[in-house]
């Protein structure tokens, strides 16, 4: 078993991640882990991620606040908003993007792969 407290969760910079407080829960410098790492970041009034896709699969679950998710694969756009204990899955490839469009401050918790998988 790791533990770690969230009091000692090590703070990352995430590249496009604007106004956002980013934490490590588990894995990578928080700690071991062979397939996933968990994160946490407080959005802040206007805070927002770029509109970037990424080849790993990514979920999200909203602890505190209101959350505009934005996503796009093959084309489609879809745009959604959630709350408390709401969550979304954004898949390999797809573009997404979060933004607190109010005026208090949001706290998601991510879950994603340690890397991509292999092509094929």
């Amino acid at each position: 078993m790791h533990v770690t407290r969230f009091s000692e969760a090590p703070h990352y910079e995430a590249p496009n991640h604007f106004d956002m407080r980013c934490l490590r829960l588990q894995g990578k410098e928080a700690g071991p882990s062979t397939q996933m790492w968990m994160g946490m970041s407080q959005i802040l009034p206007g805070g927002h991620t770029g509109l970037d896709g990424s080849p790993m699969e990514k979920l999200y679950l909203v602890l505190e606040g209101q959350l505009h998710v934005v996503g796009e694969l093959d084309g489609a756009h879809q745009e959604e908003v959630l709350g408390p204990y709401d969550s979304c899955r954004f898949a390999p490839g797809e573009k997404r993007q979060l933004e607190n469009r109010g005026n208090r401050p949001v706290l998601v918790a991510l879950v994603m792969p340690n890397s991509a998988p292999p092509p094929g």
